[in-house]
């Protein structure tokens, strides 16, 4: 495994690789890595022959008001973990590097941007297209990596590199949980343990609604389940049954359809979705 901080020397590691014919995949993560991460790891390792994850707490996805000088930056144990998951580089760069004096250019997929998170956290996904529009172009990767857990990031991911004509192979992966359904997060470490013992009702509720839509229709569903929330004491961003690829709002059922959900339990912001 090797840890690489600057552009200059993974552009000469990727070459060689390349050069050699390999298949590359990459993993984008912000740190703080846990067995979801290892999952991401783990299937990149199935399907490419060199593994690429890169490291980096991006500002341009974070708020004014949000987490980005308190989100956990853990980069030796991060190193350690993804080396045993059988990573082969770990890109860590500065924010420098990825942001030199000057750099004034943004990437946006639009109206899929605005919707959900992106109602809530505006210029959130601008940061994250803008960021995976250039790892993957310092990459060149003939695969990159992204879990399920945070679908609309995906949904965004697919339509820039769709959009943009990026040669790359998006490969989602099923949300990794915990025994009680928490599905796993780096934000996770803000909960308290009684936040915690809580946090698995999320999961819990979105699976009561999708049965809930078979029977009395999606906006009594929905809010049932906005309901519930509240009474455990979450504070509801959204709870919504949508298209799976536009992400657009439904008003009954379809067979391609996410249900998502965000929802604040003290100061921890949790997102969660479920196939329906």
């Amino acid at each position: 495994m090797t840890l690489i901080h600057d552009f200059e020397t993974l552009q000469k590691a990727l070459a060689k690789q390349a050069g050699d014919g390999k298949t590359i995949a990459l993993v984008p993560t912000m740190g703080a890595l846990h067995a979801g991460h290892g999952s991401l790891i783990s299937k990149a390792q199935e399907i490419a022959d060199f593994v690429v994850v890169s490291i980096f707490v991006n500002p341009a996805q974070f708020g004014k008001n949000e987490d980005f000088s308190s989100y956990p930056r853990t980069l030796e144990a991060d190193v350690k973990f993804a080396s045993a998951q059988g990573a082969d580089v770990i890109y860590a760069p500065d924010a420098d590097d990825v942001y030199p004096e000057g750099f004034s250019t943004s990437v946006s997929a639009g109206k899929i941007s605005t919707i959900l998170c992106g109602k809530f956290r505006p210029g959130h996904f601008d940061g994250v297209a803008t960021i995976v529009t250039k790892l993957l172009l310092r990459t060149m990767p003939h695969i990159a990596i992204f879990g399920i857990k945070d679908y609309q990031q995906l949904c965004v991911i697919e339509r820039v590199t769709q959009d943009l004509d990026i040669p790359v192979e998006i490969v989602p992966v099923a949300t990794m949980r915990e025994d009680d359904g928490l599905a796993l997060s780096s934000r996770n470490a803000y909960l308290s343990a009684s936040e915690r013992e809580t946090a698995p009702f999320l999961y819990e509720t979105l699976n009561n609604v999708a049965r809930e839509i078979k029977y009395s229709g999606v906006s009594e569903a929905l809010a049932k389940g906005t309901a519930d929330l509240t009474a455990k004491g979450f504070k509801v961003d959204y709870l919504e049954l949508c298209d799976a690829t536009t992400l657009e709002p439904l008003q009954k059922p379809q067979e391609d359809a996410r249900l998502l959900a965000a929802a604040w339990l003290g100061k921890t912001r949790l997102i969660d979705n479920i196939a329906i």
